[in-house]
């Protein structure tokens, strides 16, 4: 799991906004898709992902309300963290980057896709 730390910019920082429409890769990393079959980073829809574990905690509001900020001038810096089981993705840690793109109303999030086995799963679900 990645710490998310805020970032206080001067005040004259605060002032830029981008003249493109948001988009979820707004940050112009180019994907990848590794050929060794290892980690991936890919756009996800958000309606594809499960949150298994969503009911177990609340968000903190502010810390989306700032991601979101962040999100609309700067795009996402850090990809969520996915597991795929049988062509499924599960979505255990990034919560309030996925909730800040849900209510940006973004479809996609970029996701670093692990593929695992459905006893992978069960070890994440306990």
């Amino acid at each position: 799991m990645s710490n998310l730390s805020v970032v206080h910019l001067p005040q004259i920082l605060k002032c830029y906004t981008s003249p493109k429409p948001i988009t979820a890769c707004s940050n112009g990393i180019p994907f990848s898709k590794p050929k060794s079959g290892g980690l991936a980073i890919l756009e996800i829809p958000l309606d594809k992902i499960r949150r298994p574990l969503m009911r177990t905690r609340a968000n903190d509001p502010e810390k989306v309300k700032e991601l979101m900020e962040s999100i609309r001038q700067i795009g996402l810096q850090e990809p969520i963290d996915v597991l795929e089981v049988d062509g499924i993705y599960y979505g255990f840690s990034g919560c309030h980057r996925f909730e800040a793109h849900q209510r940006l109303g973004l479809p996609t999030i970029r996701c670093k896709i692990r593929r695992g086995t459905k006893e992978t799963l069960r070890h994440h679900m306990r």
